[in-house]
């Protein structure tokens, strides 16, 4: 395979990552609450849709999340291990942002150095990134199943029957970078592999002409 294709191909990976993550993190599209009520004119304004930062409820109503500015000692035991679960993944995805940028410049300095060791490290460098997507995904899994967990017990059933909630596709989006971030680590080390046989290789030449 040839290296040049592999480590374009990797870039292309990369960039695209990085871009469908921050599309995501920007969004408020994770999770998805839709109230369609029977002989209800306004059940839509009941609905919501939610990213990491806000909580949008019916046509224009909006709330900013307060992880960080609540009142904790105001809060139950239950909100508070939630709210905790929130700070973790607003710190998680978009530190795995930035972490993308400086994986990115570093694989393109190695991908021009043909470097082997350069590009091993590099790709070791970005699957620790997919790490970090992959952790604040899953936590934010955990806490909206936790969230929804403590409403079921708060609301009646007969409420519940006309409620329908889904992630969306914000979330979809991130794991969708996840497994770009993945590929793009293992086409890394793929271009890492050919750099050292092509070095080998030239290596071979050079003593064979001498």
């Amino acid at each position: 395979m040839r290296y040049g294709l592999v480590v374009v191909t990797a870039a292309f990976t990369g960039l695209l990552s990085f871009s469908l993550l921050a599309v995501a993190i920007g969004t408020d599209y994770w999770y998805i609450i839709d109230v369609n009520k029977p002989n209800c004119t306004g059940s839509h304004d009941l609905s919501s849709h939610s990213g990491l930062w806000t909580i949008n409820e019916g046509a224009n109503v909006s709330s900013v999340v307060p992880f960080f500015t609540a009142n904790m000692s105001s809060l139950s035991e239950v909100e508070r291990h939630l709210l905790g679960l929130h700070k973790v993944v607003v710190i998680l995805l978009p530190l795995s942002l930035v972490l993308l940028v400086f994986g990115w410049i570093f694989a393109l300095v190695s991908s021009l150095a043909c470097s082997p060791n350069l590009l091993a490290r590099s790709a070791s460098y970005v699957l620790c990134c997919s790490l970090f997507t992959f952790s604040g995904v899953s936590v934010y899994i955990k806490y909206s199943n936790l969230a929804m967990e403590e409403f079921q017990q708060v609301v009646s059933p007969e409420s519940l029957a006309h409620v329908e909630v889904s992630f969306g596709w914000s979330l979809a989006t991130a794991w969708l970078s996840y497994g770009l971030e993945v590929t793009t680590g293992l086409l890394l080390m793929l271009a890492a592999r050919i750099a050292q046989l092509k070095g080998r290789c030239d290596s071979g030449v050079a003593i064979a002409m001498l």
